[in-house]
């Protein structure tokens, strides 16, 4: 490339020869790093190279640690589970919710209980409209070898 537009802050802005630019930074003991390629004539900037990358680094790991980690807690039912337990194992999906973890709940069919399977699906709807103002049904109960499976996300905070 011939010519090169220099940006930066201790330098003139302007379409400068490639050679002359690179005789710039080596004058400032900095080095001439092109910003956008694509551009006619390309963009470069007379920085400090190691500083630059250390700073993207820096950038990239608050951006990566202002990411939310998503939780998945587990609620186990039986297809005949009585209304004690049903309430204690509610009361534990609405924390798990408050918390901003997203829920798995699942029957588990031992032997031949596989033939209460109306009975999964009802208590598994059962607890949906029961956590209805903490989290949303993000999969409806479907049935997969000896359990049926829901999943319920947390509704956001506002």
């Amino acid at each position: 490339m011939p010519e090169v537009r220099l940006v930066g802050d201790n330098v003139e802005p302007g379409v400068y020869k490639t050679s002359e630019a690179m005789a710039m930074a080596d004058a400032q003991g900095l080095d001439l790093v092109e910003i956008s390629p694509n551009a006619a004539p390309p963009v470069c900037k007379i920085i400090d190279y190691k500083k630059f990358l250390y700073e993207q680094k820096k950038r990239d790991k608050m951006l990566k640690a202002k990411t939310a980690q998503v939780s998945v807690k587990e609620i186990r039912f039986g297809p005949q589970t009585d209304e004690h337990d049903y309430e204690f194992k509610k009361k534990n999906a609405m924390k798990f919710l408050k918390e901003g973890s997203k829920l798995k709940a699942f029957v588990f069919f031992k032997g031949r209980s596989i033939i209460y399977k109306e009975q999964g699906q009802i208590l598994l709807l059962r607890l949906a409209q029961d956590l209805e103002e903490f989290g949303k049904v993000e999969a409806m109960p479907v049935l997969e070898g000896k359990r049926m499976t829901m999943y319920i996300a947390p509704k956001k905070k506002n």
